[in-house]
């Protein structure tokens, strides 16, 4: 839950400040998805295999989800 929270807090600092990189509308699910990969990295450095399992399959599901919503509105 972590990851998309500090991911919208971002996208909010960074659209105050009319940042250009924000007029795209996939930027805040880029960003999170980004945040989850850096997290399983380290997960997996740390041989953390159940916990690198779940952000990988939370992130996949996700993602998968957020496409299907987006091709279907």
């Amino acid at each position: 839950m972590i990851p998309p929270v500090l991911a919208w807090v971002i996208f909010v600092v960074l659209l105050k400040n009319d940042a250009v990189i924000m007029d795209k509308p996939a930027m805040p699910y880029l960003i999170a998805i980004g945040i989850n990969l850096v997290m399983l990295r380290f997960s997996a450095r740390a041989y953390l295999d159940k916990t690198s399992t779940g952000i990988m399959l939370a992130t996949f599901v996700c993602t998968l989800l957020i496409f299907i919503l987006k091709v279907y509105r």
